[in-house]
């Protein structure tokens, strides 16, 4: 493991910085797009550190029924819609 993945904060600047660079074409990514953050790890690993983001509400799941994708917790296009009755 990465020395990026041992230090949490790092890891979680890391990818916060990766989705605000790409925010102007996308606000929810697929699993495998972190894995760019972090090419020398194993997915298992990053996998780790971006469920823990999610409890950490950094992040959020977004599911469409088929596919699970993250962004960052309170933004994007769906966001703004979802809850409203």
């Amino acid at each position: 493991m990465s020395d990026l993945l041992n230090d949490k904060e790092a890891a979680t600047k890391a990818v916060v910085d990766f989705i605000k660079a790409k925010s102007k074409t996308k606000s929810k990514f697929y699993f495998k797009d972190f894995a760019k953050v972090f090419p020398d790890d194993k997915l298992r690993a990053i996998k780790k550190v971006i469920n823990q983001m999610v409890k950490d509400e950094v992040l959020e799941y977004w599911s469409s029924g088929s596919t699970t994708m993250y962004g960052l917790a309170g933004q994007g296009k769906q966001h703004a819609s979802e809850g409203e009755e």
